[in-house]
């Protein structure tokens, strides 16, 4: 995507049918519906053509491989249109007047949003027909025991490493952040730790310290499920992570800067300025590119704290609720991308960790990188995919924003906390 935190997002630039398509552009964020990166919500134009598919710059060449393939086989014309800025209000907003596509991709954390505005269907498809699939992926795209995604990737941040200025992976983050600091001294690197947060805050990036410091954003039902009524933010464990972060940053220690954003924490680590990297799988390409030796384990947490428990979000394809062509939709995505040939195509476009178990297997041995992520996410959070997750990226990242930048933690969280449960009704 180019990924958040805007998981597809729609404007009405950047469009591509698939007659005369540009090459991909290379993606820099993680894969949610957060609104750290939100554009505009204009919807773009449907495009003049049977089948109309959404997706973003990452995915397109290889959805428009199978698109292509699929119109050929059906007799009917295929447009494969690539939109970038804020998505669900676009998508709500174009689906509402007709003129919205049939198919989009996107992460599964707006699945209850969009259920709630009515804007997809959801799939002919039960969740133990997904057997070939991970659990965590079936999960996290089945609202109220419905299917509204077949998904195809799944990806959580980890902890890249430079190994040529930290050979060995830190035991928790304390370790970290002394190594960092002591190749700053002397001069191996520019900063400690590269955990983008930039001047609005960056939720996504943050979870996982903000878990390892007892945080959550809502607790859970007795099935498991996210219970909107337990709003974790405010409370005394995000109190905790609130002063831990204030310590960590520019009143502190220095190891989160504003300084610091989605925009440039790739390149600082892949230009040898950091050594080490908060990221995903989305990172891979550029820091691969710039050829410095690396290797990405999972993100530890504070000494004597909780491990530290980042997002796990899943990428999937969708069938819109007023699109012009609901049979040909639900086929393309039942059938066309759900087989092992689609769901490797996929992983080769948008280099995610397979949600098919079987494409996992295979690319294993030669990507243990992406194995890392893969394994990774099975212990992380999914996503909360609840309408109430709207309203609580926004004023969390910018607490953690204010409170890197020296603002006092414990005042500015619960305030936070005010704000998303005013938001929510609670």
């Amino acid at each position: 995507m180019s990924r958040i935190q805007g998981a597809l997002a729609v404007t009405a630039t950047a469009m591509l049918l698939l007659t005369g398509c540009g090459n991909a552009t290379e993606a820099n964020q993680p894969a949610t519906s957060s609104p750290a990166a939100a554009g505009s919500t204009a919807a773009p134009e449907r495009a003049d053509a049977d089948l109309v598919i959404w997706t973003d710059n990452l995915k397109a060449d290889s959805v428009r491989a199978f698109a292509e393939d699929f119109a050929a086989d059906n007799g009917i014309s295929v447009a494969v249109q690539v939109v970038s800025g804020e998505f669900q209000t676009a998508l709500v907003t174009a689906n509402a007047a007709g003129n919205g596509p049939d198919v989009f991709t996107g992460a599964h954390d707006m699945i209850g949003n969009l259920v709630q505005n009515g804007a997809i269907d959801p799939l002919q498809i039960a969740p133990d027909q997904l057997k070939g699939y991970t659990e965590t992926a079936v999960k996290a795209v089945t609202y109220n025991e419905s299917v509204y995604a077949l998904p195809y990737g799944i990806e959580t941040l980890g902890l890249f490493r430079n190994t040529s200025i930290v050979p060995e992976a830190p035991a928790t983050l304390e370790d970290a952040f002394a190594k960092g600091q002591e190749a700053v001294t002397a001069q191996k690197a520019e900063v400690p730790f590269s955990l983008p947060q930039g001047n609005s805050g960056d939720a996504y990036h943050m979870q996982p310290l903000y878990t390892s410091m007892g945080g959550y954003l809502f607790g859970a039902t007795a099935q498991g499920d996210p219970n909107p009524s337990d709003l974790g933010v405010g409370g005394e464990g995000s109190v905790a992570a609130a002063r831990k972060i204030h310590e960590l940053g520019e009143a502190g220690t220095g190891v989160l800067k504003r300084s610091i954003s989605v925009d440039n924490s790739i390149s600082l680590f892949a230009d040898g300025k950091a050594p080490y990297l908060v990221a995903g799988p989305w990172a891979l390409n550029q820091v691969e590119k710039a050829g410095i030796p690396f290797e990405v384990t999972p993100i530890p947490g504070f000494e004597g704290q909780a491990a530290a428990q980042p997002f796990a979000g899943v990428q999937g394809f969708y069938v819109a609720s007023n699109g012009k062509n609901e049979a040909f939709a639900h086929e393309f995505v039942e059938n066309a991308m759900n087989t092992e040939e689609g769901m490797t195509q996929m992983f080769e476009g948008a280099k995610l960790p397979p949600t098919m178990t079987s494409v996992r297997e295979k690319i294993a041995g030669q990507n243990p990188a992406i194995e890392t992520f893969a394994s990774a996410a099975e212990s992380a959070q999914a996503m909360p995919a609840i309408p109430e997750m709207a309203a609580v990226f926004a004023p969390l990242g910018q607490a953690f924003a204010a409170i890197v930048g020296g603002a006092e933690p414990e005042s500015t969280m619960r305030a936070a906390g005010e704000t998303i449960a005013a938001a929510i009704g609670k």
